[in-house]
């Protein structure tokens, strides 16, 4: 059977917003997402249309993610139309099924996509290929509540991420402090580094950007939204990351600028 060429090779998807921070950063800001993002954002939003706004925000990125990041095989496989016709089969690219990936879960905001992601992800690759680990890692602040680490007092992995794809679904990409935390973990557990990580976020900073794109990780960021309220007009103007000294997304207590607030917290219908 002659495969059709409409399914031979895939067209390229979309790297979202352009910007200057460079080729490992994907801002997914479309309508759908950034209208979503905004009323999960919102004062009023609260349990439990809160975390149904994020399931269904992690399912967006998802497939933003695996379009990008994940390779492809060609397959030939019958549909339920081949016991009646000889051509009742799909000939062409899919997610190759064979690749090994490891999702983390960073609690506790990271619980609930990480959780998405490990159960989409099982949906189109071998199951018995795709992991999820769990770590948890706190904030450490100072006595002005300037985050100055990351505790990491905990974590339950199910075995080596030597050349796997390591994917990191956590809402706040803020200090970054967390992110480059987790990735020292995981490029230190016997066998060997993973292959690469990939960070995925509803809200990135410049800051956080910084942080982790200089961490010497081989890492890929993907958000919905880069918020960098506090940077001065003439950035605001600009192509983000033209003027990336000047770009600011941080307040004094490192929460974000819009923001969503302390997105842990709601997220779990807690005080602290």
């Amino acid at each position: 059977m002659i495969p059709d060429r409409q399914y031979t090779t895939l067209p390229a998807p979309s790297r979202g917003l352009p910007h200057r921070y460079g080729e490992r950063v994907f801002l997914h800001s479309n309508p759908w997402a950034l209208s979503a993002l905004l009323r999960l954002c919102a004062p009023t939003t609260t349990q439990p249309l809160l975390n149904h706004l994020v399931a269904a925000l992690y399912d967006h990125l998802l497939h933003q993610v695996v379009g990008l990041e994940l390779s492809q095989a060609f397959v030939d496989r019958p549909t339920r139309m081949a016991a009646h016709h000889p051509r009742g089969r799909y000939a062409g690219q899919v997610v190759d099924p064979a690749q090994e990936v490891v999702v983390v879960d960073i609690a506790r905001a990271g619980m609930l996509p990480a959780l998405r992601f490990f159960e989409g992800l099982s949906l189109l690759l071998d199951p018995a290929r795709v992991r999820q680990d769990h770590v948890f890692s706190s904030r450490l602040v100072d006595e002005h509540g300037e985050v100055v680490g990351a505790d990491l007092s905990g974590a339950k992995v199910g075995g080596p991420a030597s050349g796997r794809l390591v994917l990191c679904p956590d809402p706040m990409g803020a200090t970054g402090t967390s992110m480059v935390r987790v990735m020292d973990f995981y490029r230190d557990l016997p066998g060997g580094p993973p292959a690469r990580f990939v960070a995925v976020h509803l809200i990135v900073t410049p800051e956080y950007l910084r942080r982790v794109l200089g961490s010497g990780h081989p890492v890929h960021v993907h958000a919905v939204r880069l918020d960098r309220g506090l940077s001065s007009d003439e950035a605001l103007a600009e192509v983000p990351g033209a003027r990336w000294d000047e770009e600011q997304g941080l307040n004094g207590a490192d929460y974000i600028i819009p923001g969503a607030g302390g997105l842990g917290e709601l997220m779990n219908n807690t005080s602290r």
